[in-house]
């Protein structure tokens, strides 16, 4: 194989790998063998081993009956031909403008690539949008005998149809739910960086829709082979590791270069340029062993969870009319414009306050407008007419002013009407979506505190077991075992019901004629009576939060948003 392989290559650019040597072990009968030498590199140092466990993990990928293979690219094109010129072979519109990346390559094997890639948009006509396509072939060209073999690897990835697995984006729903799941991912895993990116970019979500792009196609060479190493074994989440973990590098080079001064606002244009500087000059701060073991100690959801959470973005884009059919004509709404200051008015924050809570919450609300549903200056202060105005909306956002002048509020990811499942009794629903934040005296959010342990989903699951006696036989109870359980329903987006006097990590809100409270587990991170006028604010357990205010306090004012064309179903 490895006299096969290198054709392509420009050895005078691959350092100390390996153009001749043996290929070692390439046949994995042990998954977590396979999966270990993956991340570890095994294959880094020698180019026949890595091509031929590439041609074996391609080659075992379940695929469409009819899949092109190379004896389609030789009718088609013919054999590989060192003097193709790109210009005869033009890139397809569904890589929206993006180039080859040179990765070690011969400046003439540009042509090569051009030339696979040409062949492949006329044997998948369905492929709308795919702007990683000239990054993952130009990868591949790397470890393929001939261009043929590059177009049958190409092929069987676009092909896969294993179910719940995906590797490339084909449409530009796909992709766009899939930068919103990234923006979501961000929000939830590296808080840092995003508050960073809400301080320094005028429009946060432009920033991460280049999410791909930093890991197919501005990587160097050395780190792009080493995450196609693990993205060929594990899957399409090993993309969103090592974005992460790219930005959470930047973030700390821009903290360690900082001067201490709050970072000025920046066109996105500018953000998104000196992001793609660092990733493409990344070598120069971390070496790929330390990019990839910064992707693998981010503790994400499983694999269905982020599926869950992209299905869910990808309906919020469907219902907006932001398809496939429209990608020529349509830019994926932003905070900015989901957020208009002419047409905002709220007593409690600022234009700029709103859009700051707006980059918080999840993307596919971001979409939406806000919508004023309550104010105690108009409404008056009652829970009654507060219930009355949120139910059917599903999410809410609760702003609160105290008489001290301290603002601080949730964002709430179930229909008020939820509550009434428990009866007169006072339960808990709602999902970890759900956080709390404070805007004065500093603007901090506190999200459910399963995200940073997950550990706690199983404790609290048993805690809740123990003082329930919950069952899995279901039934027309109102209070329902916490739904952890694999074969369940997401926790995170579905709404679970608990016991209020459960030790329970996941004690979202809760709500019955008498007051609210959001927020459980030995403290409530808010407690609102009735009146609407008194508050008291504590440590809990779900969220970790410190009081969000002064602990007991005077309401001034209290608002209720709804996301407009979000309404409960």
């Amino acid at each position: 194989m490895a006299a096969d392989c290198g054709a392509f290559v420009d050895w005078s650019q691959m350092g100390d790998v390996s153009r001749d040597a043996a290929p070692g072990k390439t046949d994995y009968k042990d998954p977590k063998e396979l999966k270990q030498h993956a991340r570890s590199g095994q294959w880094a140092r020698n180019h026949g081993q890595r091509s031929a466990v590439y041609q074996q993990l391609l080659r075992a990928l379940p695929c469409r009956t009819v899949t092109p293979d190379a004896a389609v690219y030789r009718d088609i094109v013919g054999n590989s031909n060192p003097k193709r010129s790109p210009s005869a072979y033009p890139l397809p519109e569904f890589v929206d403008g993006a180039a080859v990346p040179s990765y070690s390559l011969k400046p003439e094997s540009v042509g090569s690539v051009h030339a696979v890639i040409s062949c492949i948009a006329g044997q998948f006509p369905d492929i709308s949008y795919c702007p990683s396509l000239p990054a993952v072939t130009a990868l591949l060209l790397h470890w393929s005998a001939d261009e043929a073999q590059c177009f049958e690897s190409v092929s069987r990835m676009l092909a896969c149809n294993e179910p719940g697995r995906r590797l490339l984006d084909q449409t530009f729903l796909a992709y766009q739910s899939a930068c919103m799941t990234f923006g979501d991912l961000v929000h939830k895993y590296c808080p840092a960086a995003h508050k960073l990116m809400v301080a320094t970019a005028t429009d946060v979500l432009e920033v991460y829709s280049d999410w791909q792009r930093w890991v197919l196609g501005d990587l160097p060479f050395g780190f792009a082979a080493r995450v196609m190493d693990v993205y060929l074994v594990e899957g399409y989440k090993v993309l969103y590791r090592v974005a992460l973990a790219i930005l959470k590098f930047y973030r700390k080079q821009r903290a360690a270069a900082g001067s201490g001064a709050p970072p000025a606002k920046q066109d996105s244009a500018a953000v998104r340029s000196d992001i793609q500087a660092f990733v493409q000059n990344i070598g120069k701060s971390v070496t790929p062993e330390k990019l990839l073991e910064k992707a693998f100690s981010i503790r994400l959801f499983s694999r269905k969870e982020i599926t869950l959470l992209q299905l869910a973005n990808e309906k919020s884009l469907q219902q907006k009319g932001i398809t496939v059919k429209q990608k020529s004509s349509i830019k994926r709404q932003n905070v900015q414009l989901a957020v208009n200051a002419d047409n905002f008015s709220s007593e409690i924050v600022s234009a700029k306050e709103i859009r700051d809570i707006w980059s918080w919450i999840p993307e596919r609300f971001a979409l939406c407008q806000p919508q004023l549903l309550f104010t105690t200056s108009t409404h008056g202060c009652s829970l009654n007419r507060f219930y009355s105005h949120c139910e059917g909306y599903e999410p809410t956002l609760m702003l609160i002013r105290t008489t001290d002048g301290e603002v601080c509020g949730a964002f709430l990811s179930t229909d008020w009407e939820e509550r009434k499942r428990g009866g007169n009794k006072l339960s808990f629903f709602g999902t970890g979506e759900c956080f709390v934040f404070r805007m004065k005296p500093e603007m901090e959010r506190y999200e459910w505190v399963v995200i940073k342990h997950p550990e706690l989903a199983n404790a609290s699951q048993a805690a809740d077991d123990e003082q329930t006696g919950a069952s899995d036989n279901g039934g027309p109870q109102s209070l329902e075992k916490p739904a952890t359980d694999p074969s369940h329903l997401s926790p995170f987006l579905s709404a679970r019901h608990f016991n209020l006097n459960s030790r329970n990590t996941s004690m979202f809100m809760a709500g019955n004629i008498d007051s609210i409270i959001i927020g459980g587990g030995e403290g409530n991170a808010l407690y609102i009576d009735s009146e609407l006028n008194h508050g008291r604010t504590e440590r809990c357990l779900t969220f970790d939060n410190p009081p969000l205010c002064s602990e007991s306090f005077q309401i001034a004012l209290l608002e209720a948003w709804g996301f407009k064309d979000a309404m409960a179903s």
